[in-house]
């Protein structure tokens, strides 16, 4: 007998609201008001050589032996994937993406960027690009790292802007690659300090983005994992497991070793905590990853579970 998991892409459905303190959303979030200073993003990269990419294989290849073993309810199987119920824990794990709980899929293919540019900032819904191309959206508590990730993904220093001070990010942003679907950088949360007439309501701004964009595939929910789990980004996995927006938790900043910044804890334990906080509200385990953007951990990973949601996603 074979288990067939999920015939759509709302994998990351909540069985049943979250207790308080986590029942209530109120996260602001960040917009730009003013336009003209919108022409700092004018990015572009365009190569004639497609960037480095580890062949599925061979990365599945390099994690054989180092593989965390996991039981089915904490895998994520993608849609149209076959996982058979007799298959041995070794063979299984072998079949999981190094530093995450993804299975890989027939649909893993494609997924080396050969280039990516800046199109277009929007401060509505209805003003980001109109071409239907499918596109993944990042979005994160700000000085999560959210920009250095970008860049890492597409291998450039300088497509999308990075800045020491947080919550710069102000518009949505997007970025086509390989001009044939898009990588969405979207304002942080959560940053307090920032100037009150920048702020925007959280109903009116991305809220809407989430609920209504059409041709957005996963939101990619960043969490910082070099401190303990913080409140706010419960909630914001929460709000879209409730609101059946499909979501991808992407761990950022899996290289610091200091201590004194995270409680004493590892990044993997921070990992485990935030998982364990949020299972026994998900009806399946959502799909999660390891990341840094400056060791590039996780890139890989990224690109085969972007390409295989994609190629799901056009074919249906």
């Amino acid at each position: 007998m074979a288990l067939s998991r999920l015939p759509k892409l709302h994998f990351s459905i909540f069985t049943h609201p979250l207790p308080s303190p986590y029942t209530h959303i109120n996260l602001p979030l960040i917009t730009k008001l003013k336009l003209s200073t919108l022409s700092r993003l004018k990015s572009s990269v365009t190569t004639t050589e497609p960037i480095p990419f580890t062949e599925a294989h061979n990365l599945l290849a390099l994690q054989e032996q180092t593989q965390t073993q996991f039981s089915l309810d904490k895998l994520f199987i993608p849609p149209d994937t076959e996982v058979s119920v007799n298959e041995n824990s070794s063979g299984l794990s072998a079949r999981v993406l190094k530093g995450s709980n993804i299975v890989l899929s027939k649909y893993a293919r494609d997924a080396q960027i050969v280039q990516a540019e800046f199109i277009k900032s929007s401060v509505r819904t209805e003003d980001c690009p109109s071409d239907g191309l499918p596109e993944f959206a990042l979005v994160g508590r700000s000085n999560v790292g959210k920009s250095s990730l970008l860049n890492s993904i597409v291998r450039r220093k300088k497509l999308a802007l990075t800045s020491k001070k947080p919550g710069k990010t102000q518009c949505i942003n997007h970025f086509k690659v390989n001009d044939s679907w898009y990588l969405v950088d979207l304002p942080g949360y959560g940053y307090a300090s920032a100037p009150r007439e920048l702020r925007t309501d959280w109903n009116k701004f991305t809220k809407d983005y989430f609920l209504n964009r059409s041709t957005l595939v996963s939101v990619f929910l960043l969490i910082d994992a070099s401190i303990p789990a913080k409140k706010i980004d419960l909630e914001y996995a929460s709000w879209l497991g409730q609101n059946q927006v499909p979501m991808t938790l992407i761990f950022t900043k899996c290289d610091k070793r200091k201590k004194k910044k995270n409680g004493g804890k590892r990044p993997e334990e921070n990992v485990n905590e935030f998982q364990e906080l949020i299972r026994d509200f998900f009806q399946t385990a959502p799909p999660w990853i390891m990341t840094s953007g400056v060791t590039n951990q996780g890139r890989d990973e990224m690109l085969l579970h972007m390409a295989q949601l994609r190629n799901y996603w056009l074919k249906h």
